[in-house]
C-alpha cells in the first residue's frame, strides 16, 4: 500500500456561510470521525488535496492525516467525498479513523485487462455487470483495484465472483460467489434489431391509453343524484300525476 501524508488545520466555524467563505480562500471543510468519539472538524487546502488524489488510481487509500496543534497524525481512510454539482470541485470530505489491526470492508473497483476473444473474433458484446467488489481486509493490505483478465472469454461465457483470484490469506470477497461480473453476449442480428425498432415505433404511435369507461360511469352516477348532490333513496316514490278535470 502506498503511504500517503496529508496536512490539515483545525476548523471552528460551521454552517453553509462559513463553508462558502472558506472555499473562496482555496480551502474546504472536512471532518474526522471514529468509533466511540465525536468528530473532529478540520479544513484542507484544495490544491494540495487534488494533487494528492491524482497520484492514486482510486479513492481507496489510508492516509496519515496531520492536524496542526495535535500530537500525532490520524490514521484515516477516505470515507466520503462530496463534489459541487456544477463545477465538480471537492466541497467536503469525511475521514474515518481506522485501527491497523482491525479488518475493514471496502468496495474495490474491478479493472478489466486484455481483449475478449468473443468480442474480437466472434463479434460479441462485452457486458461489465459488476464494477466493484466488496472486500474485507486489514487497512495495511488495502488495494485500489482488482484486475480481471477477459482474454479467453468467448461468446456466451461469463466470469463470476468465484472466478476472481485474490490472496485468500489477506482478502475475503463478500459478494455472492454466483454473481456475474463479466459476460460476453452474442451479437444481435438484423432481425432482432429491426423487431425492437418496430416495437418501439408501435408503442410510440399508440400514444397514452385513454380511460373513458370510468368517466362514463361517473357521469351516469352523477345523473342519478339530485340537485342537493345526494342519490335518491331506494324507498322514495315517484311523484303522482294530477288528473285533468
Amino acid at each position: 500500500m502506498k503511504e500517503t501524508k496529508l496536512t490539515a488545520k483545525p476548523r471552528s466555524g460551521k454552517g453553509s456561510a462559513m463553508a462558502g467563505r472558506l472555499r473562496r480562500t482555496g480551502w474546504f471543510p472536512a471532518v474526522v470521525y471514529g468509533e466511540g468519539r465525536p468528530g473532529v472538524d478540520i479544513q484542507l487546502n484544495e490544491h494540495d488535496f487534488v494533487m494528492m488524489l491524482r497520484s492514486h488510481r482510486s479513492e481507496n487509500m489510508i492516509l496519515d492525516l496531520s492536524v496542526e496543534g495535535t500530537d500525532k497524525p490520524y490514521k484515516v481512510m477516505l470515507k466520503a467525498m462530496q463534489h459541487h454539482p456544477v463545477t465538480g470541485r471537492v466541497i467536503h470530505l469525511d475521514f474515518y479513523e481506522v485501527s491497523m489491526t482491525r479488518k475493514i470492508e471496502i468496495e474495490v473497483p474491478v479493472k478489466l485487462t486484455g481483449l475478449a476473444f468473443g468480442v474480437v473474433t466472434e463479434g460479441g458484446i462485452l457486458e461489465h455487470v459488476l464494477r466493484a467488489l466488496t472486500v474485507q481486509c486489514l487497512p495495511g493490505d488495502l488495494i485500489e483495484e482488482i484486475e480481471l483478465d477477459v482474454t479467453d472469454l468467448a461468446v456466451g461465457k461469463t466470469l463470476r465472483v468465484r472466478d476472481v483470484k485474490v490472496d485468500a490469506a489477506k482478502y475475503k470477497v463478500m459478494d455472492d460467489p454466483d454473481q456475474v461480473v463479466i459476460a460476453v453476449a452474442a451479437p444481435r442480428t438484423e432481425e432482432e434489431e429491426k423487431a425492437e425498432a418496430d416495437a418501439d415505433a408501435t408503442t410510440a404511435a399508440a400514444g397514452p391509453e385513454v380511460l373513458t369507461e370510468k368517466k362514463e360511469e361517473e357521469g351516469e352516477e352523477g345523473a342519478e343524484k339530485g340537485k342537493d348532490g345526494k342519490a335518491p333513496s331506494k324507498d322514495a316514490k315517484a311523484p303522482e300525476k294530477k288528473e285533468k278535470k
